[in-house]
């Protein structure tokens, strides 16, 4: 929070204007008078912004892992509300995600699951949960990409990943698409340590595996996969010293 806040002071001058457009932008009636790159700049402008404001350093590794056609699935490691600024300053291409509906309608994420038509998913409902699996793997087949945090919820011990769930990855494998893994780095450190030291999260973007390679594999198989390939990246990049939180 303590970094949220110096974020806003240092940016206060810009916060009205950009207030304003996102809320905007993320307005069905101006859906098609804004396209998507201009929304997704914007969002890059913020994002960029606002961590040079709170003092944080990306370091982003592995873009030229990213397929070369849109239509794709990133699942990282989830490690608090800072990630989905990692990817929205790193990433160049529109992307979508899916969110819990716990946090759907906390301030600012609203307005931005607006404006890139983020999902909102019901963990209890399964049915909910299913409309929601199949509209991501229909918007990736026409070329959508998108974030689902397989973990489900974030971890509260630091770089340590809990388990991936294979629900997660059903948009996938109904799409065939290629899914990236991406290795997320000390980005907890962001909101979720009381400090507003200079500090650095990393971002890696992993090679991704083609549906040629998981196809006929069961989406636990997948899963495991895929949280090897992000545990043996963080093992190799991440600092020694970690830190667990419990806010």
């Amino acid at each position: 929070m303590e970094r949220i806040i110096l974020m806003v002071i240092r940016l206060l001058y810009k916060v009205p204007e950009w207030w304003f457009k996102i809320c905007r932008y993320g307005k069905d009636e101006n859906f098609e008078k804004y396209d998507e790159e201009q929304r997704y700049a914007l969002l890059q402008e913020v994002t960029t912004r606002a961590n040079r404001a709170g003092r944080v350093k990306v370091e982003c590794y592995g873009l030229e892992n990213l397929p070369k056609e849109n239509g794709y699935i990133l699942f990282p490691n989830h490690q608090g509300l800072f990630d989905t600024l990692l990817f929205f300053e790193t990433h160049g291409r529109f992307t979508s995600f899916v969110m819990k509906k716990e946090v759907a309608n906390a301030l600012l994420v609203k307005q931005i699951a607006r404006m890139v038509r983020a999902k909102a998913m019901d963990r209890s409902d399964v049915r909910q949960s299913m409309t929601v699996i199949r509209q991501v793997s229909e918007e990736v087949k026409q070329g959508r990409n998108y974030i689902i945090f397989a973990e489900g919820t974030r971890s509260r011990e630091g770089n340590k990943l809990l388990n991936f769930k294979g629900g997660a990855f059903k948009s996938a494998v109904y799409a065939k698409c290629p899914i990236v893994p991406v290795a997320i780095i000390d980005s907890y450190k962001a909101f979720d340590i009381h400090s507003v030291r200079k500090m650095t999260a990393q971002i890696h973007y992993l090679e991704p595996l083609t549906y040629e390679e998981y196809k006929g594999m069961k989406t636990v198989e997948i899963a495991a996969i895929v949280k090897s390939r992000i545990e043996d990246a963080i093992k190799q990049y991440a600092p020694e010293k970690s830190e667990s939180f419990s806010n």
